[in-house]
């Protein structure tokens, strides 16, 4: 695996390194050596599936409050999706700042979230499905959400969303 700095602290673009032959790839998508040489969490507590039929849905921008933050490891395994991660560390040099990128079938490639960011994405392909890693479990009651179109971000999405559920549409504008 290689990692990339994205600009933001902590947030990892991470590509695959396949080895191919004629009966097709290996490659591996997680090792907790290399994780925790990086000062990275390798404990995995929970994973989740996301299936999303249309091209052009809309998840997020979902985080968890202080005290339950996530740390997420986040890669497409079917189709492609515009992900997007936005800092929300109010003490952070790259506060309200965010980072996207094509995360598909295709390239293999993964983002390391830290605690303290929102993440959301846009399918770019129908039938897109999404696999998180969760470093820290999820606390209902300390689910937060900003808009994906909040004017404090300014997130330069690919295309107009066109499912987007009520709540993901409706968060107030972000107050810091």
């Amino acid at each position: 695996m290689t990692f990339t700095e994205t600009g933001l602290s902590g947030l990892l673009l991470i590509e695959l390194e396949p080895v191919s032959d004629e009966r097709g790839s290996f490659a591996r998508t997680f090792d907790s050596a290399e994780w925790e040489a990086r000062g990275m969490s390798a404990c995995v507590v929970q994973c989740n599936l996301s299936r999303n039929h249309r091209k052009g849905t809309l998840r997020g921008m979902h985080y968890q409050a202080e005290h339950h933050g996530e740390t997420k490891l986040v890669r497409c395994s079917r189709g492609a999706i515009f992900d997007v991660a936005v800092d929300l560390r109010p003490g952070s040099t790259t506060f309200r700042k965010w980072f996207g990128g094509e995360l598909s079938e295709a390239n293999g490639r993964m983002l390391h979230i830290p605690a303290g960011f929102a993440h959301g994405f846009l399918t770019l392909a129908d039938e897109s499905e999404v696999v998180y890693q969760m470093a820290d479990a999820y606390v209902a009651t300390s689910a937060r959400g900003v808009r994906f179109d909040d004017p404090a971000f300014a997130i330069e999405w690919p295309a107009v969303p066109l499912v987007i559920s009520d709540r993901d549409r409706t968060y107030p504008d972000f107050v810091s």
